[in-house]
């Protein structure tokens, strides 16, 4: 498996991450279409995999773990948005730069400054 960065949640469920474009690229290739991925509005994030089932509390943990390790954080120190997608929603076209991918349609998570700074205590 690549350098991913990875996570258990509190519900035992497990992430990963890229930690680059080029881990990025590698994680997006291995998403299966009905698993829950997600990355910040902004570019310059962590695509993160939420593998298998999401349970109930999943989302809002990846959340904060896609807004955690994102440039818009590190850059900013502000809450952060994250786009959430099915792997079936992602598409990429050849123009595309490598680590960068097309998305059909997603839903928004505000991830509020104070749980990004709680993260990983």
């Amino acid at each position: 498996m690549a350098n991913f960065r990875q996570h258990t949640s509190k519900q035992e469920t497990f992430f990963l991450a890229g930690r680059n474009s080029e881990t990025n690229e590698l994680l997006i290739k291995q998403v299966e279409k009905n698993e829950d991925v997600l990355h910040t509005k902004a570019s310059g994030s962590p695509f993160v995999n939420i593998k298998g089932k999401t349970r109930k509390g999943d989302l809002k943990e990846a959340a904060i773990f896609c807004a955690y390790y994102s440039q818009d954080w590190k850059k900013n120190k502000k809450d952060v948005i994250v786009h959430v997608f099915k792997g079936k929603d992602i598409f990429k076209d050849k123009i595309m730069r490598q680590g960068t991918f097309g998305i059909k349609k997603f839903k928004e998570i505000k991830v509020k400054k104070e749980e990004i700074e709680e993260f990983n205590k």
